[in-house]
C-alpha cells in the first residue's frame, strides 16, 4: 500500500510538470492534487524510519523547481511547496496550523 501511494505521488508530480507546459495558465489544480498525494504519503508513513525513493525524488527541490520554472506563480504555491518539503523530510508542518505548542 505504501509503495502504491509513493508511486501515485510520482505520477502526480509528472502530471503537474506536464500541465506546466501550458504557459497561459498555472496548473493550480494539478499542483493541489500532487500536494494532497504527498500529504497522504506523509500521513501513511509517519512512523517509518525510511522514506520511499520515488517520494523523495518527487519532492526534493520542489520549491526551487517551481521558482525557476515560472516568473509569475499564483497564490501561495511556493509556500505550499516549502511546506511539503518540511512535511516529508523534517516531519513537521511549518505553518503550525493545529500543531501549536500548549500555551501559545
Amino acid at each position: 500500500m505504501k509503495d502504491a501511494v509513493a508511486k501515485e505521488v510520482e505520477e502526480l508530480r509528472i502530471s503537474f510538470e506536464m500541465a506546466l507546459s501550458d504557459k497561459r495558465k498555472y496548473p493550480v489544480k494539478e499542483f493541489a492534487a500532487f500536494a494532497e498525494g504527498v500529504r497522504r504519503h506523509v500521513e501513511m508513513t509517519k512512523d517509518d524510519t525510511k522514506i520511499h525513493k520515488s517520494a523523495v525524488n518527487s519532492v526534493n527541490g520542489l520549491r526551487e523547481f517551481i521558482q525557476l520554472e515560472r516568473k509569475r506563480i499564483p497564490g501561495d504555491i511556493v509556500f505550499q511547496a516549502d511546506r511539503l518539503e518540511c512535511l516529508l523530510f523534517a516531519g513537521y508542518d511549518p505553518s503550525f496550523k493545529g500543531d501549536e505548542q500548549p500555551g501559545l
